[in-house]
């Protein structure tokens, strides 16, 4: 193990003790997932404000056979250097025409992940996909999510069949693994993906800490 995935090993381990703590109720928890396993029911988000001023909800996208959920926000480097691929990714395989969506979800609660700065951002990198904000943060709770970017692939019966990084490196020119793609792919066959979790690549989801009741 590289000393680069040994630190995120332990980032992992530390949001995990806090996200234990979010997790209310659930039944199982993955290998690098303090909340959910891949097979689990895809905790269902309801009416987020997106940048294009309309409310979303996983209800909305029932036409859809492979739904592609991304935790990210403006404020992380490697987020932001994911962005061109993720673009590029929700370009070739979540077009309109296409049976698979892709949503990213914002929940940070800095000035800088607003979400009129998310409008911003969307803006100049074009994105061709909705990108949604949760103030409560509990979407990213349901899921156990640590990291931005971190990814997850919900099927047809909307169970979890993927979730982890986007690739196995911060720089695409050295990324060597496509985890998402590989996965969407066979997703989007009826297949199950060659991967299934793995540890994502990126900043700590900036969670709010909670007080202790007495």
């Amino acid at each position: 193990m590289s000393r680069f995935a040994s630190f995120r090993t332990l980032l992992f381990l530390g949001a995990s003790v806090c996200l234990f703590g979010f997790a209310t109720g659930a039944a199982s928890a993955g290998d690098y997932n303090p909340v959910l396993s891949v097979g689990d029911k895809a905790p269902a988000w309801k009416d987020l404000p997106g940048i294009d001023g309309k409310k979303h909800s996983l209800d909305d996208l029932k036409d859809k056979d492979v739904i592609v959920l991304c935790f990210t926000c403006n404020s992380c480097d490697v987020a932001t250097d994911y962005e061109d691929r993720i673009v590029k990714f929700a370009e070739k395989f979540a077009g309109p025409k296409t049976k698979t969506a892709f949503v990213a979800v914002n929940v940070n609660k800095i000035p800088a992940d607003s979400l009129a700065e998310m409008k911003k951002r969307a803006e100049a990198k074009k994105f061709p996909f909705a990108y949604l904000y949760d103030e409560t943060q509990k979407i990213a709770k349901d899921y156990g999510a640590t990291f931005t970017p971190e990814f997850f692939v919900i099927n047809r019966e909307r169970r979890i069949a993927y979730m982890g990084g986007f690739d196995d490196h911060s720089s695409a020119k050295l990324a060597k693994k496509h985890y998402l793609e590989d996965a969407v792919q066979l997703v989007a066959q009826g297949k199950q993906p060659t991967t299934k979790e793995t540890v994502a690549i990126g900043c700590m989801i900036r969670y709010e800490r909670e007080r202790r009741k007495k």
